[in-house]
């Protein structure tokens, strides 16, 4: 099964507490390793989370675009890992062992996919 992994960064004006520092680039090259060598990456990135663009299209078909990201939200996406696992245990095995998920969260999303018989 397919599980999207997103990977939350606090907001700078979130008050939760967590580690004084971020992950490093070297905890997330170790976990890229230990993903991509098992077999179960698919794909994944970084996002760049300075800024962001939302579009929204209200019942009367107008297209509202706003600048980002939001600085009410607790929580920005930073980025994120496509993997390929037989359950969800093992998505959140995987989920556990992102660096990310000590400074902020990993949110695991079921990739649904329609029955192909």
């Amino acid at each position: 099964m397919k599980y999207l992994l997103l990977i939350n960064t606090p907001s700078p004006d979130s008050t939760e507490e967590r580690p004084a520092e971020g992950p490093t680039v070297e905890e997330f090259m170790a976990f890229e390793k230990a993903v991509s060598g098992a077999g179960v990456k698919l794909d994944g990135n970084a996002l760049d989370t300075s800024n962001a663009t939302t579009v929204r299209v209200r019942v009367n078909g107008e297209r509202v675009v706003t600048d980002g990201p939001f600085a009410e939200t607790r929580e920005i996406v930073g980025g994120y890992y496509l993997i390929d696992v037989p359950d969800l245990d093992a998505a959140l095995d995987w989920a556990a062992r992102c660096p990310g998920a000590r400074y902020g969260t990993v949110e695991v999303r079921t990739v649904w996919e329609p029955d192909q018989s």
